[in-house]
């Protein structure tokens, strides 16, 4: 059911794409705007993951750089039967991770210095374990795209305010009453959709993530660490590209406290809820930490 309702928020984001072009230039701007989409799609399948560890200033490590990380990742990626991802390092203190990539082939785990200095092992394994879920599950290329499509459904509106406001002819069947619709509303609902793509996949990756590592109340543990820090400590690179938000374990962004459907995650209280239940079920009694403070679970540094 998550991935046909993926799929329907995706056909609506091409669609919404294709609305606009046609509000600010009739059939002619609905044809250039399908060109434009189409490539956009190109553009993010091959070259996304590029993009964002780009953004992000994350840099490549291995087993001889980050021994710990890698050895982490590489129990993980043999219980989930996947190839082992590219390993990046973000430097920031917030804790955060994500991933992203075409397919599990060609997949990228990032983390933060912050992730691997207040953090423990078992609540790295959870996070590590959430972002090879979605992996297996290929959310990354969905929720890059749909940034892209978002990004550009932008930019377009943009463009029809600045080149198409004074016309009214049949390129333009609205005239300026569909320039203004595509300028305003456009990017607004574009914004729903994308946030809706990305709480439909969160909770599935944290159920795969908890069984992939075997024990929910680690990802659980992690989550209620990782909520904390975001409220806590600046996320610069983030906060400079917002498109991106959704793809962060956690929301990034300190402007993320906005309830309801502006939302670009799940509320990690019922986040934490539900792997609670599951680890009920499977037995483990393990308690998971306040949601309010926290301090460093580990005094070593992120490379040892």
């Amino acid at each position: 059911m998550n991935y046909f309702r993926t799929a329907l928020l995706l056909a609506a984001m091409t669609g919404l794409f294709l609305a606009v072009g046609y509000l600010i230039g009739g059939q002619t701007g609905m044809i250039i705007a399908l060109v434009v989409a189409l490539g956009m799609n190109f553009f993010a399948y091959w070259n996304s993951d590029k993009l964002v560890l780009r953004m992000h200033g994350a840099q490549e490590v291995d087993a001889r750089t980050a021994p710990r990380l890698f050895n982490i990742v590489q129990e993980l990626t043999r219980r989930a039967a996947l190839p082992m991802p590219r390993l990046y390092i973000m430097q920031t203190a917030q804790p955060n991770a994500f991933a992203t990539g075409r397919n599990p082939e060609n997949a990228a785990v990032a983390v933060t210095t912050g992730l691997m200095d207040r953090l423990n092992e078992q609540e790295i394994a959870g996070v590590v374990a959430h972002e090879l879920a979605h992996v297996r599950n290929r959310d990354t290329l969905t929720m890059t795209i749909t940034a892209t499509l978002a990004g550009a459904i932008g930019m377009l509106a943009q463009f029809g305010m600045f080149f198409g406001g004074g016309r009214d002819s049949r390129d333009n069947p609205l005239g300026i009453i569909g320039v203004l619709a595509a300028a305003i509303l456009a990017p607004l609902v574009a914004m729903l959709v994308q946030m809706a793509i990305s709480r439909s996949r969160e909770y599935e990756a944290d159920r795969l993530g908890a069984q992939i590592c075997g024990q929910p109340l680690w990802l659980a543990s992690a989550l209620a660490k990782i909520h904390n820090g975001s409220l806590q400590i600046d996320n610069h690179r983030a906060e400079a590209n917002p498109a991106t938000a959704h793809m962060f374990i956690i929301n990034p962004l300190h402007a993320h406290a906005v309830d309801g459907m502006f939302r670009t995650h799940p509320s990690t209280e019922e986040r934490i809820r539900r792997l609670q239940a599951m680890a009920a079920q499977m037995g483990s009694a393990d308690e998971v930490p306040p949601m309010t403070g926290y301090r460093s679970a580990r005094a070593r540094g992120p490379w040892s």
